[in-house]
């Protein structure tokens, strides 16, 4: 009988077969093993970013198939789906209260009962809403919603002008206003009513004429849900919202936010890692739509927990995210920094918090984030209201706001293109198109209109639409969206934000229109002309307001007249921190105010010869910028 070991193979002896395999196991061993290699030090995110492209395209695939059926599923049917399958599940924590999913609800059904039940809007209309932080903000938005009204979210900083420019923009003609808001109201209440617009009051009792109570009706309502045939949309192109954001034009801007863009904004944090498991930090203002959009409407994709604070605080933050086991925080750069300003605790990194979500975090604030309070995963994300493109720094990479891949490159079209800071405009070769800037280099950010990035612009003004278009950018009759912020495409191809060119710039997490701070300082009699922008601020976020002013002749510059002006009309993040008296103003050769220099320069009295001026609002006046003050400005000792 022969040996099992000596028993031919196909031919083969068996020592030989065994040989060839472990050859063969061997040789496919090292070949794995040098592809491992070669992709982490060639393709070193190579997996994080499969899982990501393969989260975009599933929601994405979504997405396309509401656009080509009639099934449309908008975030408040997400919403109501939600309450049906968890209905006691905590939806809200606010103050140490707990709404379920059930309770908001029940209580949007209210909202919209009463004001169906009085005839007050009609599916399709737009109604105003100015509240701040609390839990009936999003009763009343979402029983709106139920109504199938549009709601306009009004930024509660701006004053009566600006104001009164957003009903007529939008189109409201109804307004909610919440209980600690109304009395701002009062100046421009009879303009409200002689333009027919209905004002409705979170309040019982009221004692301002021809203003409706809606709490007291909420209360004795019916929670039963309105016919679902009401918020019924066919097409994700619908507007569901207006979301007011400052750009060149003076006065807010009315973004028109469709379905589509909604849903695209509540799968962020899904896209980052949520789960239905995580407890979601909000201290951002509602009317905006990182607090909104993201958070809630991210806390409704992930059938979360969200944990809403009327306004942020640096020194209860860290103990409200232990007392309500947050693990993920929205932020955004200036909240970061303020947290970090805060005195060391020993317990400051005893939290649950896995996760913050937000934008415009530097990155000396993001490692002393680190350092004080653990090893947070912080997701930057870029993307403006009313903006067609997103980047998300799903790598976690300090410093970038985004990162795109090659395959993320054929889903989202866009350039950097070269501009010009001098001039202040972009760079055009001899054909008339825009050139694109080599990788590494700093260039304006432009998204491609198409249907895959569409641009929906401003409600009530087709040339505030038009304005934010570039076309002709590279073939005649492309057309382009302008971010107007220059970024950066470094070589393992993350995205990172450099500066805003034009007549916007960002402080304390607000945009501020330079244009509409220029027209306020031209009603004061001793100002002949004012040019106004942004300058950095040591250890702050963003840039501080300045006005270069050239004084009027036989005037002399009243620094308490300037402030009462600035207090009364302007919100406190667009007043001017700094004022420099000029005698000339320089211009471009195109006619317009130069900005660039006077950018560069600051406001150091020790290096510009001419008379700078500092806000003081201890003594509500505008005050002589001496060395000492702004030795006292740089080292953190005047707070801003």
């Amino acid at each position: 009988m022969a040996h099992w070991r000596t028993r031919p193979f196909h031919g083969l002896p068996v020592q030989q077969v065994m040989l060839f395999s472990l050859t063969w196991l061997t040789s496919l061993l090292a070949g794995i093993v040098f592809a491992h290699i070669t992709q982490r030090l060639c393709f070193p995110y190579f997996w994080k970013d499969l899982v990501y492209l393969i989260k975009v395209i599933r929601y994405g695939a979504r997405l396309e198939f509401y656009k080509r059926t009639s099934k449309v599923l908008t975030v408040i049917d997400r919403f109501v789906q939600e309450a049906r399958r968890s209905p006691n599940k905590p939806f809200l924590i606010y103050e140490g209260i707990t709404y379920t999913y059930k309770e908001i609800d029940e209580r949007s059904n209210k909202v919209a009962q009463v004001l169906d039940q009085y005839g007050a809007v009609k599916k399709g209309v737009t109604v105003a809403l100015l509240m701040n932080n609390e839990p009936d903000f999003i009763s009343v938005w979402f029983g709106l919603s139920k109504l199938g009204c549009a709601v306009a979210f009004l930024n509660t900083n701006i004053k009566s002008r600006s104001l009164l420019h957003c009903f007529n923009c939008c189109g409201a003609k109804l307004l909610v206003v919440g209980t600690d808001l109304l009395d701002s109201l009062e100046e421009i209440l009879p303009n409200l009513q002689e333009d027919n617009i209905s004002v409705w009051a979170m309040k019982k009792q009221i004692s301002h004429p021809g203003v409706h109570t809606l709490l007291d009706k909420v209360e004795q309502a019916s929670h039963e849900p309105v016919a679902a045939e009401r918020r019924t949309v066919t097409s994700l192109k619908t507007a569901t919202l207006y979301i007011f954001t400052s750009g060149t034009t003076g006065l807010p801007k009315a973004a028109v936010i469709c379905h589509l863009q909604s849903l695209k904004a509540a799968g962020g944090l899904w896209a980052y890692g949520g789960t239905s498991e995580d407890v979601i930090y909000t201290p951002l203002p509602l009317y905006h739509t990182a607090a909104s959009l993201i958070g809630i409407g991210g806390t409704i994709e992930l059938g979360a927990t969200c944990v809403l604070k009327k306004k942020f605080s640096a020194s209860q933050f860290w103990n409200d995210c232990r007392k309500y086991d947050v693990t993920i925080f929205q932020y955004i750069g200036e909240l970061c920094r303020y947290l970090c300003n805060q005195p060391e605790a020993e317990n400051e990194k005893d939290h649950k918090v896995r996760m913050g979500v937000g934008n415009g975090l530097r990155p000396d604030v993001w490692k002393e984030l680190h350092r004080r309070f653990g090893e947070i995963r912080m997701c930057e994300f870029y993307g403006s209201t009313e903006g067609n493109l997103c980047f998300m720094n799903h790598i976690g990479k300090i410093g970038a706001v985004g990162r795109c891949n090659f395959f993320y490159k054929l889903l989202l079209k866009y350039n950097l293109v070269q501009y010009d800071m001098v001039k202040d405009e972009i760079v055009r070769n001899e054909k008339g198109f825009c050139e694109h800037v080599k990788q590494g280099e700093t260039g304006l950010l432009l998204c491609k209109i198409n249907s895959q990035s569409p641009f929906f612009g401003y409600a009530g003004n087709k040339e505030l639409t038009e304005n934010k278009l570039l076309r002709n950018v590279f073939v005649k009759g492309d057309a382009y969206f302008n971010t107007g912020d220059l970024m950066v495409e470094d070589q393992e191809d993350f995205i990172c934000f450099k500066d805003r060119v034009g007549d916007t710039f960002r402080w304390k997490g607000e945009n501020v229109a330079t244009t509409e701070v220029t027209e306020l300082l031209g009603l004061l009699d001793f100002i002949q002309e004012a040019n106004v922008y942004g300058v950095e601020v040591p250890g702050h976020e963003g840039r501080a307001g300045m006005a270069a002013v050239i004084v009027r002749p036989g005037c002399s510059f009243d620094g308490k007249k300037l402030f009462n002006i600035t207090t009364a009309y302007l919100p406190s993040y667009a007043r001017p921190l700094f004022i420099r008296i000029q005698e000339t103003m320089e211009i471009t050769g195109t006619f317009k105010q130069q900005k660039f220099r006077l950018v560069r320069s600051g406001f150091n009295p020790s290096t510009i010869t001419d008379p700078l001026y500092f806000v003081d609002y201890n003594e509500q006046c505008y005050i002589p910028l001496t060395d000492s003050v702004y030795e006292s400005i740089v080292s953190g000792q005047r707070k801003l």
